[in-house]
């Protein structure tokens, strides 16, 4: 099968339903399917193997997934913020692309590129006769989206995933036609992140409409969420952050119309989950594991899970608004020890899955994938006896202090619950002595920061060392503006950590 099914599904059982929400206007299942048949067209009369796509999210995105699946084309959206001559190595590794830009990255990219300016493509697409003969052809193992890794260094791998990866996702997790003719996904999630391309596919599959969101602040996500009355959104752990501290400062921010909040990409700060459910007090909330090379989500811990582990006195059953709920249809997750054996339940490990909407293959590198089908995510976790999926963090962010693992996430959360802390990242950094110990970079509340009269890093250390002993407790505490994060919100610990490496090398603190 090939992915095109889901937007021609969706027109034939509810064409008329508005499929895109924007100022600009709105766009029906309907519509979307012709203008998904069009730019099909485009790409091969112009003899395309793939669409790229390097601009922000629009109604344009949809279109473009589905169109170059029409044409039997991989979509491959870019990372638009990064510098042109970084983009057109990547375009170059695409084989005989089809560019959209936008207007700016359009005179960057230079003209032996060609790339077509997003906002004047999309408006004369939909504003072509519908193509009469629109038939997909069945592509199930060939590629239908190629994503860039947001490495911080080398060159970003590319991975591939294929019809069948995708459908196999969507069709397991998704029932057709489930939403109300009101529902509404806000998508805040970049183009060209995983999130951004399994929100559209399952929305759409769903039958709810989709409010592109071109870029984020905490304002803009809840001016749009409002005026839109989104019901549905996914966001990342640091893009609820700043809405907790957005809605902390005024309350009456709040989103009437919005049933279920999803958040996944990286770990959630318990305190900052916990003040979410409470400020988002009838919200549905979902954690969504997974990767970019798994299609999306692997494992979900649900609203009843959510709220049950938020009110219980049972520490054990509290502890699961840490974890990733339990493994989709589908899906199967084992934890292994270093020579791949499996470890007990309960005991931490190395994270491997299987299924049929995993991929781990890549463009010009390697596979990841074992024979036996099994991926190594690259996380340490563990599975409780009730199956639920606990991801403690990367094998290499494990912090290995005079012989001890030390996870930074125990200590994030010790640190985030001081009332000065709004965001945190703990890292190991070289240590004559011990090996390793814990370095902290924190974000300080910026009206609390007006009343600091003292050094804070030694009232957070006193703190971090009266709740989790002296092992835990970290050596250095940097106070930092804002964490370096990339573009999908991401905090990015090497640069931190190499940082705190280098002051330690030169002898400065």
């Amino acid at each position: 099968m090939n992915i095109a099914l889901l937007l021609d599904l969706a027109a034939d059982t509810f064409g008329d339903r508005v499929a895109l929400r924007s100022h600009d206007g709105d766009v029906t299942f309907e519509q979307l399917r012709d203008a998904a048949r069009t730019i099909g067209t485009q790409l091969r009369e112009a003899g395309a193997t793939t669409l790229a796509y390097a601009d922000a999210s629009s109604c344009a995105v949809p279109a473009a997934l589905f169109g170059a699946a029409w044409a039997g084309a991989a979509y491959a959206p870019l990372n638009f913020r990064l510098p042109a001559e970084s983009l057109r190595a990547q375009i170059e590794r695409l084989g005989t692309p089809f560019v959209v830009a936008s207007e700016r990255l359009c005179g960057d990219l230079g003209e032996t590129v060609g790339a077509q300016e997003a906002n004047a493509w999309f408006a004369a697409v939909r504003s072509a006769d519908p193509v009469a003969d629109g038939d997909y052809e069945p592509e199930p193992d060939q590629p239908a989206v190629i994503l860039f890794t947001s490495g911080t260094s080398g060159t970003p791998k590319a991975a591939i995933l294929t019809h069948d990866n995708l459908l196999a996702y969507v069709m397991e997790t998704i029932e057709f036609a489930s939403a109300d003719d009101d529902e509404a996904n806000l998508l805040a999630a970049p183009p060209f992140h995983i999130a951004g391309v399994a929100s559209v596919m399952t929305s759409l599959y769903s039958g709810r409409s989709i409010i592109p969101l071109a870029s984020f602040s905490a304002e803009s996500w809840l001016d749009h969420a409002r005026s839109h009355a989104a019901t549905h959104a996914f966001l990342v752990p640091t893009m609820l952050a700043r809405i907790v501290q957005v809605m902390d400062a005024d309350p009456s921010l709040r989103v009437p119309s919005l049933r279920a909040l999803s958040y996944g990409g990286a770990r959630m700060g318990a305190p900052i989950l916990e003040r979410a459910l409470e400020l988002f007090d009838d919200v549905a909330f979902v954690n969504a594991y997974g990767l970019t090379e798994t299609s999306s989500t692997i494992s979900v811990l649900g609203p009843d899970d959510h709220r049950a582990a938020f009110t219980s006195d049972d520490p054990l059953v509290r502890r699961r608004l840490e974890s990733a709920g339990r493994p989709v249809p589908g899906i199967e997750v084992e934890i292994v020890d270093d020579q791949g054996e499996p470890v007990a339940q309960g005991t931490s490990g190395l994270i491997r899955l299987r299924g049929a909407q995993v991929s781990g293959h890549y463009l010009d590198t390697p596979s990841s994938v074992s024979e036996s089908g099994w991926l190594l995510t690259g996380d340490v976790g563990f599975l409780d006896d009730d199956g639920y999926l606990f991801v403690e963090g990367r094998a290499d962010d494990v912090i290995i202090k005079g012989g001890e693992n030390l996870s930074p996430s125990e200590i994030e959360d010790a640190l985030l619950r001081h009332p000065l802390v709004i965001a945190v990242t703990v890292v190991g950094i070289p240590d004559p002595d011990w090996g390793e110990s814990v370095g902290a970079a924190v974000v300080i509340d910026d009206a609390a920061g007006e009343r600091i009269e003292h050094d804070v890093r030694d009232e957070l250390t006193d703190w971090v060392r009266g709740r989790l002993g002296s092992l835990k407790t970290p050596s250095r505490i940097d106070v930092l503006d804002e964490l370096p994060t990339t573009a999908t919100g991401k905090v990015l610990r090497r640069e931190i950590r190499d940082r705190m490496a280098g002051d330690v090398s030169s002898g400065a603190r």
